[in-house]
């Protein structure tokens, strides 16, 4: 199993660096787990690519028609008060923006309802620096 970031879900729809890491990484899992939160900031990096003339119209109306099928296939970890308290402390601990402290929190909290080993992927170098912290074992 494998828990996609955001920067990680993205690179399953557009080429960039660390794609083909993602791509493998996804490829070999059993499941593919992320927030609810990445829906949404999934869908803003393609219109970013898009706004930037990185993507055409017809471009990025083809990769959200794609992302749109994978995302039935992803368990989707919810957001609920406690979650949200929870995220708000990390990212007071690790100086996390909040999407990332979201991330991190849903990440924790689907772990620790799982007796299997999932695998957390970031290409944020602080998200992942605080997953290491939290989560030793790793």
């Amino acid at each position: 199993m494998v828990y996609l970031d955001t920067s990680s879900l993205v690179k399953l729809y557009i080429k960039e660096t660390g794609s083909l890491e993602v791509i493998d990484l996804v490829s070999n899992a059993s499941l593919v787990l992320t927030s609810i939160v990445a829906y949404a900031e999934t869908r803003a990096a393609f219109a970013k690519q898009h706004k930037n003339r990185n993507l055409t119209q017809k471009e990025l109306s083809g990769i959200k028609v794609v992302f749109e099928d994978d995302w039935r296939h992803y368990l989707i970890i919810g957001i609920n008060e406690e979650i949200s308290h929870l995220a708000g402390d990390l990212a007071e601990k690790h100086g996390l923006r909040g999407f990332d402290a979201i991330h991190l929190e849903s990440y924790l909290f689907i772990k620790g309802k799982v007796k299997k080993e999932i695998r957390f992927s970031s290409s944020d170098s602080r998200l992942n620096d605080a997953v290491r912290k939290e989560n030793p074992a790793r």
